[in-house]
Parts: structure tokens; C-alpha cells; sequence
């Protein structure tokens, strides 16, 4: 399901031009990819009660509850000097971003509007452009907080997953032979 919903947002970001860095949308893309591939062995193991199958999904559905718990926690635990400081670097390392940002929020510049750089925002014609930090920092830390407590929801239904996956990885098959164990 979080699989299919990562590949859908990406895809309603291009659809819409809410997003035009490609390498953003590969990324998202190819997450929900390998999140629906896991959860596709997981279901051919619990089907055939192949032993190996769902060892391999538990652990890496172990391996990726570590990493979104991490990245959750760490998006709640940011105070707004980090995330000024992590805004700040994002914005001087990346151009096409920057280009997306300008253009979306109507703003140009990060800390301060230049109007002798270029930027292609609508407001940059009549020079009255408003620096683009203080909107950035604004939803910046609402996003924060909603994926971070949306991160760390999942990452709990897949320790769960991981328990119930080691809780019925030895069951017995119950079309085979009574006596053997898969």
C-alpha cells in the first residue's frame, strides 16, 4: 500500500508540475518499487510457506523499520535553526530545486531578493519579489511533522509485520505431509 502510494504521489507531482527535478521522482519512484517487490516475496512466502521467502522479507522489513524509524525520528527531532541550516545547504546545492521553489511559491532569492540574479519566478518582473526563506521555513516545518509522524506510524506496522513474519515463519503447511516441517 505505501509502495503504490509513493509511485501515485510522484506521479500526481509531475502530472500537476508540482515537481520537475526527474532525479526526485526516480528516487520516489524506485522506493515504491522496491517496497512493492518486498511485499510481493512476503506474500509468495506466507502463500507457498516457503521458509526462505520470508526470512528474506523479515529481514528486510527489519533492515527498512530501522531506517524509516531513523529518518522519522530525525524529522521530529530537528528544531527550526537545523532545519534553517538544512534549508540553507539544499538551497546553495541545488539549482533545478531552486527553479522549482522560485516558480512555485513566487519568491526569489533565499535570505534576501537580488534583482540582478535571474529567477524565474512571475513576481521577478516587477521587481516586488519576497525572499523565499521565511515561506520555505514555514512549511517546511509542517512537513517535517507530518512525515515524521506518518514515518514513524508505518515504521511500527512494519515491526509488527517483521514479529508476525518471525511468529508463523515455522508453521506447518497445512496442505502437506501432517509430520513435516518447511
Amino acid at each position: 500500500l505505501v509502495s503504490l502510494l509513493l509511485i501515485g504521489i510522484a506521479a500526481w507531482g509531475i502530472g500537476f508540475g508540482l515537481i520537475c527535478s526527474f532525479r526526485v521522482v526516480g528516487v520516489v519512484i524506485a522506493v515504491g518499487i522496491f517496497l512493492f517487490i518486498i511485499a510481493l516475496v512476503g506474500l509468495i512466502g506466507a502463500v507457498k510457506h516457503h521458509q526462505v521467502l520470508l526470512f528474506f522479507y523479515m529481514i528486510i522489513l527489519l533492515l527498512v523499520f530501522i531506517v524509516q524509524f531513523s529518518v522519522s525520528c530525525a524529522c521530529l527531532a530537528l528544531n527550526k535553526e537545523q532545519q534553517s541550516q538544512l534549508l540553507e545547504v539544499g538551497w546553495n546545492n541545488t539549482k533545478s530545486a531552486r527553479t522549482d521553489i522560485e516558480r512555485s511559491l513566487n519568491c526569489c532569492g533565499f535570505r534576501v531578493f537580488d534583482p540582478n540574479e535571474t529567477c524565474s519566478s512571475d513576481c521577478f518582473r516587477s521587481h516586488q519579489c519576497q525572499p523565499c526563506a521565511p515561506i520555505i521555513e514555514e512549511y517546511s516545518e509542517m512537513v517535517l511533522r507530518v512525515v515524521g509522524g506518518i514515518g514513524l506510524f508505518f515504521s511500527f506496522t512494519e515491526i509488527l509485520g517483521v514479529w508476525l513474519t518471525y511468529r508463523y515463519r515455522n508453521q506447518k503447511d497445512p496442505r502437506a505431509n501432517p509430520s513435516a516441517f518447511l
